[in-house]
């Protein structure tokens, strides 16, 4: 479904023979910016080529104005029965008007990455939370998407744990043990593991010994391996579920599986010249890479002793996500500090012919989140934040902000909005910022009822389907032509911006965007409250043109905080 701003565009540049630039205006509903360089274009004055498209383009149907101001903006103002007309069929519409531009789209997205026998903590939120909601959108959208959680599953590590708990059965896991406890007791056995690797020279060659044993099929070993493995997935998979995201274990894939694919991968580089042997190691050299000594820096596909590491895993992903996977796009979403390395990965990729060029393969980058003295969030001993701390303390700020609203609300309930609220918090305050800045973590101003929180969005949805259930069922239709109040054409209008928000936070790769759109939303539904009562409406009209509007609002909200994988509770 065109919305105002397209079908305003579409009418403006067939009179205009080019693109009008329409956008929002302060001064109009729509203001169109393209006159004076079209005019430039022509050689004539932006003035008069202004004059003769105003006059041809009101027809009353769709446009009931159009006033030249300045050298040659138009003012644009949208017939209101246009508006009502769009309001609704938007309400009428399951998908609230938005188009599927991304059908035949297949995307992967790569997110979360945590790591095997180790706790998540807060350097996993972002790229947890930013690959959900893209998951969600480009979905939304009309794209397959796929997506990846590429743990850290391989190494050298794994001999040390396999041999530590041969040693020591006592570290293995209990009856009943949730995932939580499992991936608590992994880290105090990879504790007790690396202190024995560095203190005890024969511990540390047996371990090495059990790497090249699981490394090499070693059934006991790999048994063991695969143990900790699945223990550290069904941590993985609590902490999903409290968070609501949609990953699953069907969507791991770690990076043990593509440990065959490494030894082709180098012989390849080596065959087409892409990578040479220097000091024993086989290395891609960029002209423009260099370190502080102004040596190349090299990214390593192979090295000196014959093992791969992360670079040469990550080439193998390239091949196997454009070829296996068949994308059209591949969505790496991880932390800024990682540029450099995902540049050197894809140009080395291109020169091997690895990457095929109507693939789009991008870096999702983001900043960090800081703890209250502006640095890297972090516990007083200076480890970083567990997760699953950050987020049951958001929970527990939210519940005392439920419990103000709703001082009688049973225990089990508050517990339940608690929930829905603190992590709605910590996800919005998260995708509110423009995902390459870092941002401080702040319960306080996330659980607050005011100023751009996901709280004052979930409210202002919980309102509004409280007036609604108070009107009750309407048998009325809109009708276009009951007048508009100013603050009635300011919701309609943002409401009919809901699919290019949609469209832009999904292909531009920056939820900030919808969330943005969703804070402006829920501003002009307050100046609707304010300016235009619903239940005393004047007459029994414009009460259901303003039902209207305020169930095209409960849904767009809903469905909006919905993408960015947010509930909407009501009541809240």
């Amino acid at each position: 479904m065109d919305s105002l701003a397209e079908l305003v565009t579409q009418r403006v540049g067939s009179s205009l023979g080019a693109d009008p630039l329409v956008r929002p205006s302060d001064h109009a509903d729509f203001q169109a910016n393209g006159v004076l360089a079209e005019a430039k274009r022509r050689g004539v004055p932006p003035r008069d080529l202004a004059d003769a498209t105003a006059a041809a383009i009101v027809d009353h149907q769709l446009l009931d104005a159009a006033d030249v101001a300045g050298p040659g903006f138009i003012n644009l103002t949208v017939a209101t029965p246009a508006i009502w007309r769009q309001v609704r069929d938007r309400l009428a519409d399951p998908r609230l008007g938005v188009g599927e531009p991304l059908a035949g789209e297949r995307i992967v997205i790569d997110y979360s990455a945590p790591n095997i026998a180790k706790e998540m903590h807060v350097g996993h939120l972002r790229t947890t939370v930013i690959g959900d909601a893209l998951a969600r959108l480009g979905a939304f959208l009309g794209a397959e998407v796929i997506r990846q959680n590429h743990v850290g599953d391989w190494g050298t590590q794994f001999g040390m744990l396999i041999a530590y708990l041969e040693e020591h059965p006592d570290f293995g896991p209990g009856a009943g043990e949730t995932g939580s406890a499992a991936v608590a007791r992994l880290t105090r056995l990879y504790q007790a593991a690396s202190a024995a690797f560095k203190s005890d020279p024969e511990f540390a060659a047996r371990a090495h010994a059990k790497v090249v044993a699981f490394q090499s099929g070693d059934e006991a070993a790999l048994a063991v391996w695969r143990e900790i493995v699945e223990e550290s997935k069904r941590y993985f998979t609590e902490v999903y579920d409290l968070l609501g995201v949609l990953l699953t274990d069907d969507d791991v894939v770690g990076e043990s599986f593509y440990n065959d694919r490494l030894p082709a991968i180098a012989a390849m580089f080596e065959d087409r010249g892409v990578a040479v042997v220097s000091d024993g190691a086989l290395c891609v050299f960029f002209d423009d890479v260099r370190g502080p000594d102004g040596n190349p820096v090299p990214l390593i596909v192979r090295n000196s002793r014959g093992g791969f590491g992360y670079a040469a895993t990550d080439l193998a992903v390239v091949e196997y996500r454009a070829g296996k996977l068949g994308a059209t796009r591949v969505w790496y979403v991880v932390g800024a500090p990682q540029s450099l390395h995902f540049r050197m990965v894809f140009e080395a990729a291109t020169r091997a012919g690895m990457m095929p060029p109507d693939v789009e393969f991008r870096h999702i980058s983001f900043g960090s989140v800081l703890g209250p003295d502006g640095k890297p969030f972090k516990t007083r001993s200076g480890d970083p934040v567990r997760l699953i701390d950050l987020v049951n303390g958001a929970i527990h700020h939210a519940r005392r902000v439920v419990i103000e609203k709703n001082p009688g609300l049973p225990e089990a309930e508050a517990d339940v909005r608690a929930k829905a609220v603190g992590i709605g918090a910590v996800k919005y305050a998260d995708l509110s910022v423009g995902r390459t800045r870092d941002y401080v973590f702040d319960l306080d101003r996330m659980v607050s009822l005011s100023g751009n929180t996901s709280v004052y969005l979930q409210y202002a949805h919980a309102r509004v389907r409280s007036i609604m259930e108070r009107v009750g069922p309407t048998a009325r239709t809109i009708d276009p032509m009951v007048p508009m109040e100013p603050a009635e054409r300011r919701l309609a209008l943002r409401l009919d911006g809901f699919s290019a928000a949609v469209t832009a936070a999904a292909t531009h790769a920056e939820p900030h965007r919808l969330a943005a759109y969703l804070y402006e939303l829920a501003q002009a539904l307050t100046g609707f409250w304010d300016a235009c009562p619903v239940l005393k409406a004047p007459s029994a009209e414009i009460q259901a043109n303003r039902v209207a509007l305020c169930g095209l609002t409960a849904r767009t909200l809903e469905t909006g905080l919905g993408l960015l994988g947010i509930q909407a509770p009501y009541p809240l």
